[in-house]
């Protein structure tokens, strides 16, 4: 987990990485160069001064494991990343799934298992990220339509509510 802070507007920064010191989470502040943050406890991103380059930033920062809607084959859907520009990829008939050589397990309860069309080891190329749908056996995702371009991603889910878990 991460705290992203839009530090172009934000009143309570100090507030924010206090409590994630707490929580050993780690804090990345986006500003622009007149507002430029140099805080202990937090990384800083600095931007170029312009109208909402901060927010766009934010918006378009993309990491692995973020939950995003994204157009492919002419339909919206929703998928997580797995992997981002130069990310290898490896997927066998077994479900085994591998980042960079290393196995991914999780909250994922669904084996992962290749489709057509795609080579595996498969490098993500530049300006793309290779997105997986959490059910895995009847996903449409890049194992499917291949990598998407990050401009094909029109938004991030920034919350996710489980029922079992309110």
């Amino acid at each position: 987990m991460k705290i992203l802070i839009d530090g172009d507007g934000c009143p309570v920064i100090d507030i924010a990485i206090s409590v994630a010191k707490k929580f050993n989470i780690e804090v990345v502040i986006m500003c622009d160069t007149s507002h430029i943050f140099n805080k202990e406890g937090a990384k800083t991103m600095v931007f170029s001064k312009g109208a909402d380059s901060v927010d766009f930033a934010l918006i378009n920062y993309l990491e692995k494991e973020d939950v995003v809607v994204y157009e492919a084959g002419g339909k919206t859907h929703v998928g997580r990343i797995l992997g981002c520009e130069t990310d290898v990829i490896t997927m066998d008939d077994t479900g085994t799934l591998l980042v960079n050589g290393t196995a991914q397990t999780g909250e994922i309860a669904f084996p992962t298992y290749a489709k057509e069309g795609i080579t595996y080891p498969y490098t993500v190329p530049e300006g793309s990220v290779f997105i997986l749908g959490d059910y895995r056996t009847h996903a449409k995702d890049s194992r499917e339509f291949g990598p998407i371009s990050t401009e094909d991603v029109k938004a991030k889910v920034i919350t996710i509510l489980r029922r079992r878990e309110l």
